[in-house]
């Protein structure tokens, strides 16, 4: 029996439910679903890349879905099935996007007020449909912070493939060692691990330097490598981050630095639960770091992480978010500089909870 996790379609069902009560606030008659990532959170079909969908949800609750016809079978949280042709005689159709939306809307009608993602808002949506077009986007970025139980199972599915890839990183770096065959051999690590292939593979590969794709280059002793990974588990992402010296030695230094970041990691315990200020624990931990300068630390502190790789909430004073129940985020402390060989980033994963927050990565951090 196939034990790899899947969305479960009454969970969708709930999700459909909080969008309903959405556009039941603003008086919304019905909502056309075109980004996957949404299709997927609201009915568990994920396509893939090549394939275009699309999913309107009405005011009644009912939820009709357009999918290509060789996949029209998939199991799905929908009250209607529609197809469309994909392919013809094996060869993909550059206007899926089209014809996939005409073959939604021709089993439909156009109410007073229509909702879509305007991002990916559809052209050919709005001239067969005449009516009064508003953007819930912003709505469903929000909805989708929340994780619901089956959500954070594919996410700890593929966290458990990242827990191994940095197991074998950590047995295999060793002066010497080619980027890309590291970069190889943690991809064969994922393969296997999530018995599949991942639907996404990143991030950050490059030894003595703060990130990027491998490159034809072996590493050296004294250097680190930041390994900032992440596998895509049908279309749910992961993302953290670990640093590990070449040769097992790391300089006085590199040690010290890492003790500051890791001494982070207790602030954002303490700090993070519902209602408190993403901007203000950034504000926090910048300040804590600042004393290392020349030392830098100069990116975001984190991010949400689900069927996109940066979600709510934002760790970043640009945003002005709070925690959530629900809220799944990376935390990601780094500190810079040529002195310690490019530099050290840590990065853990944490769910918050009712009245705090929950750690999901407890892995090794050690050089």
């Amino acid at each position: 029996m196939d034990k790899r996790p899947t969305l479960e379609l009454g969970q969708c069902r709930k999700r459909q439910s909080s969008l309903l009560a959405e556009m039941a606030r603003r008086g919304i008659d019905q909502v056309l679903v075109t980004r996957a990532d949404t299709i997927t959170w609201l009915t568990g079909v994920y396509l893939g890349p090549l394939l275009e969908s699309a999913a309107v949800l009405d005011a009644e609750g009912s939820l009709t879905l357009c999918l290509p016809t060789r996949k029209a079978e998939t199991p799905a949280a929908a009250d209607r099935v529609v197809s469309y042709e994909a392919k013809w005689l094996s060869t993909m159709r550059n206007d899926q996007a089209e014809a996939c939306v005409a073959a939604l809307l021709m089993e439909l009608s156009p109410r007073r007020t229509a909702g879509a993602e305007f991002s990916k808002y559809n052209r050919h949506a709005a001239e067969r449909w005449l009516c009064d077009w508003v953007d819930v986007e912003p709505a469903i970025w929000q909805l989708r912070r929340r994780k619901h139980a089956d959500e954070l199972t594919l996410l700890a599915f593929a966290n458990e493939a990242n827990r191994q890839m940095y197991e074998r990183a950590r047995d295999i770096i060793t002066p010497g060692l080619n980027e890309l065959d590291l970069y190889c051999e943690l991809y064969r690590v994922a393969v296997e691990s999530l018995g599949e292939p991942p639907t996404y593979f990143g991030q950050d590969f490059r030894c003595a330097a703060r990130g990027g794709s491998p490159r034809d280059r072996k590493c050296e002793a004294g250097e680190l490598w930041i390994l900032d990974l992440g596998v895509g588990y049908r279309g749910y992402y992961s993302d953290n981050a670990r640093t590990i010296a070449v040769g097992g030695e790391p300089t006085a230094a590199q040690q010290q630095a890492w003790q500051l970041l890791v001494d982070v990691f207790p602030v954002i315990a303490q700090f993070v639960k519902p209602g408190a200020s993403c901007k203000q624990l950034y504000e926090t931990v910048l300040a804590q770091l600042k004393p290392s300068e020349p030392w830098l630390f100069n990116h975001h502190l984190g991010h949400g992480v689900g069927l996109a790789p940066h979600e709510g909430p934002h760790l970043n004073p640009n945003w002005d978010d709070t925690f959530a129940e629900g809220d799944f985020f990376t935390a990601e402390p780094g500190l810079y500089h040529d002195d310690l060989k490019a530099g050290i980033r840590l990065e853990q994963n944490y769910c918050v909870t009712d009245d705090g927050v929950e750690l999901v990565t407890d892995w090794p951090l050690g050089l």
